[in-house]
């Protein structure tokens, strides 16, 4: 029921964080797996790998195929042509994550102030374009093609920071916000054609970039302990891998919270 043998899968933002823990387990699970991020040498930014093409090698040891892709997503074009390329070498895209996004202004750190109401601009538009417009382009270009061969799965990355008003970090949120809407719309259109759209929303989660830029406990980064701390990369990897896969047959247009229960509301 957990095998992803057969299937290929498009992970965005997967050169590190998030996105590199969830291509590394689908990639375990038997899926071939496009590897996709802004540049070739994203990974090294937090230290997580030299390249792409190292974290490519990383993921073969698990025997299947692996292909690499540098895309802009807020570029259609780009995107499309990414899309395209990668359809001719490893063939249909059956699983899309859409993963690429993140809380990091135009200018490189966190947008200041990162306000409702004093927000730069460009830092908006960034946060905007990168987290829902490049969800939007990513399924707009791959999820024809689901629908037209009758099945496949999408998983959008939001957040617990869009189901809750918060004073700091207020785009972001809204963007993810937007992400977790456009989930339910797009499964609800594609519902009749078999084809499933989850998402899931991350608590706050010890991925290298987390580390890097922004303060923390360090009873929060202790594993041992059950619940009440910061997850792992690994933990929302293991709920992205059940949500792809045929364990989820039946699930589509929900949105799965992995923060340890630390928002205990409906909706």
């Amino acid at each position: 029921m957990f095998s992803l043998n057969g299937q290929i899968a498009l992970v965005t933002g997967s050169g590190r964080g998030l996105g590199l823990a969830i291509a590394r387990r689908l990639a375990e699970l038997g899926a071939d797996v496009a590897l996709h991020d802004i540049a070739h040498d994203a990974p090294q930014q937090y230290g997580e790998a030299a390249s792409l093409t190292q974290v490519a090698d990383q993921l073969r040891q698990f025997g299947g195929r692996v292909a690499l892709a540098v895309a802009d997503l807020t570029d259609p074009a780009a995107t499309e042509t990414m899309a395209r390329n990668l359809e001719q070498e490893l063939g249909p895209i059956s699983i899309l994550v859409n993963c690429a996004g993140g809380d990091i202004g135009a200018h490189g750190g966190k947008p200041v102030p990162n306000d409702a109401l004093n927000i730069p601009l460009d830092d908006m538009r960034v946060m905007i374009d990168r987290n829902l417009i490049s969800t939007m382009l990513v399924c707009r270009v791959v999820c024809p093609g689901m629908r037209q061969r009758g099945g496949g799965a999408v998983l959008n990355i939001a957040s617990v920071a869009a189901q809750v008003g918060l004073t700091e970090g207020v785009v972001y949120a809204v963007a993810k916000a937007g992400v977790i809407e456009w989930t339910r719309c797009l499964a609800a259109e594609l519902r009749p054609h078999g084809v499933r759209v989850n998402a899931i929303s991350p608590g706050p989660t010890m991925t290298a970039r987390f580390l890097a830029t922004r303060p923390t406990e360090p009873h929060m980064r202790d594993t041992a302990i059950p619940l009440e701390r910061y997850g792992t990369p690994e933990e929302v990897a293991d709920a992205a891998a059940f949500l792809v896969g045929a364990g989820a047959r039946f699930i589509s247009g929900q949105v799965l919270r992995v923060d340890g229960g630390l928002q205990l509301f409906a909706g």
